[in-house]
């Protein structure tokens, strides 16, 4: 299986941070960082890595990964001060502030969309306007996949009435990869599955259509206020993880594995994982990590039009690159 039990995945989390020598551990801050999803999806893989090679130990933090119930909710306990940090995607402020949770992204980490549409090429041979009246896989009708795909049909001119979108949770990747569905919001992950079980899948990006967002580092008004260095810190280690992947996958996949070693025998899966978020979600940024404020004002004007958002705040309130290390 390609997506592990959230109790398997904590295991091997807790197994890494006992890698620490006990001497330098004791020494090291504790922080909760909440997840929006079990920390065995290889998406996680730039945290998994900063953990396993010691850079957050070497920013001086023992980080305790939690998993919450996706980005909406992860913004609420961070907004909350449950946790002072916390991943979304960048899209998520931008839908939650307006009802006055008080969280912004401090770093994103790609200059891609986290969502690419996949068609199975044998039952949709053309492109999207040939999914009119087709079924579309997405997670839920609630998620920023969801969001990106109804841009994408838009500017492919199709309504979402045009198309049958069924929300299914985690598991729709599955009924994309038995063929039962011709399309799915999907993410690297899932594809490569899907391709493994023998999919010819089309692969057509959503920046291609419509610019959502990567996955997101997210803080509280609080936690920018009061520890702006616990912040910068993260960041740094964070990127230093994602920047050995975009550097070398295949070393990286090693990283990961021995972070998460439930995919010992899987290295090939992870390695083309990797390598999809590279080509799709992780390009694209000339200073890693940062934000672009015209993608966040365009991405909040669609939220607004479609009625997701009642209305708009200033984008100050939504992001923030003070804690992206201008050198890397």
């Amino acid at each position: 299986m390609s997506l592990l039990s959230a109790a398997r995945a904590a295991a091997c989390i807790a197994a890494v941070s006992l890698m620490l020598p006990q001497a330098r551990a004791e020494n090291l801050r504790d922080v909760t960082y909440l997840l929006p999803a079990p920390p065995s999806l290889p998406a996680f893989a730039p945290w998994m890595i900063a953990q396993q090679k010691g850079y957050y130990a070497q920013e001086g933090l023992k980080i305790n990964f939690v998993v919450g119930k996706g980005g909406a909710d992860v913004a609420k306990q961070v907004g909350a001060g449950n946790a002072p940090l916390g991943g979304g995607v960048g899209d998520t402020p931008i839908i939650v502030r307006p009802n006055g949770v008080p969280v912004k992204a401090v770093a994103v980490l790609g200059g891609a969309s986290l969502m690419h549409l996949a068609i199975n090429r044998a039952a949709v041979p053309g492109g999207i306007p040939d999914l009119k009246g087709k079924t579309i896989g997405a997670m839920s009708y609630a998620d920023t996949t969801y969001y990106a795909l109804l841009g994408m049909l838009r500017a492919n001119g199709l309504p979402k009435s045009a198309v049958d979108i069924q929300a299914s949770g985690p598991s729709v990747w599955q009924l994309f990869a038995e063929q039962k569905i011709p399309a799915l919001a999907s993410v690297p992950e899932w594809t490569v599955s899907a391709q493994e079980a023998g999919v010819k899948v089309e692969l057509i990006p959503a920046d291609r259509y419509f610019k959502s967002m990567a996955q997101a580092i997210l803080a509280s008004d609080e936690t920018i206020r009061k520890e702006p260095e616990l912040i910068r810190k993260f960041v740094k280690a964070t990127l230093r993880g994602l920047a050995d992947i975009s550097r070398d996958p295949a070393a990286a996949t090693a990283d990961y594995v021995k972070a998460v070693p439930a995919y010992q025998g899987r290295e090939k899966y992870v390695e083309s994982v990797l390598r999809l978020y590279n080509a799709t979600v992780y390009q694209g940024q000339p200073r890693l990590g940062a934000i672009d404020p015209d993608r966040v004002a365009t991405l909040q004007l669609f939220y607004l039009n479609e009625g997701i958002i009642s209305r708009a705040v200033p984008l100050n309130d939504l992001f923030t690159n003070d804690f992206v290390p201008a050198k890397q």
